[in-house]
């Protein structure tokens, strides 16, 4: 017997759910919950910790100070440079979940439809726009990513990561010759 199912229905996005379950793992496993997000004028956060797009932000327990996972927006309060900052990032720019210790999370496509930054050029997405497409001409749906770290790499102390621990472990604003974060690979 087939499921009923509401023929105009439109259902939710499962990214606020998979973003919520994998920051839960992380939690429960002892791992520290990381998300990649694009940055648009969408976004608040720092812009200086911003980089071809995109900033790294440590949503620990321990790094947030009232996080909310909602299914609209992540938001809460996090420390750059011994400075509390209000962060809100639309749900829809989070483009990857995952622990800082070992990598393992989840990829999410990057927004198509982006806002200028104020007083920038148009935003290209990080691969500067290009992206695969079906036979349609629609997005290919994006599969087959994992998360690889990059050895000798602190990401507790990478750009644009934010930690309310204060002192010694804020991070600094990003310089030329910064220390390389964890990136995404294809897996075929």
């Amino acid at each position: 017997m087939p499921i009923p199912t509401a023929p105009d229905a439109q259902a939710s996005s499962t990214r606020p759910y998979l973003i919520r379950a994998l920051h839960d793992w992380c939690t429960d496993n002892g791992y520290t919950p990381y998300i990649a997000v694009y940055v648009d004028a969408s976004v608040q956060v720092p812009m200086e910790y911003v980089k071809n797009h995109e900033i790294v932000l440590n949503v620990g327990i321990d790094a947030t100070n009232g996080l909310s996972l909602g299914n609209d927006y992540v938001e809460f309060k996090a420390r750059f440079g011994g400075v509390a900052r209000d962060i809100i990032v639309p749900v829809d720019h989070v483009i990857a979940i995952y622990a800082r210790e070992n990598g393992q999370g989840m990829a999410f496509p990057v927004p198509t439809e982006s806002t200028p930054i104020v007083g920038g050029d148009q935003v290209g997405g990080p691969s500067d726009g290009a992206q695969a497409q079906t036979q349609d001409g629609a997005p290919a749906p994006v599969v087959g990513l994992r998360l690889a770290s990059v050895p000798g790499t602190d990401a507790s102390t990478a750009e644009g990561v934010a930690d309310t621990n204060g002192g010694d472990d804020d991070p600094v604003p990003p310089t030329s010759g910064g220390a390389p974060r964890p990136s995404l690979k294809r897996i075929k």
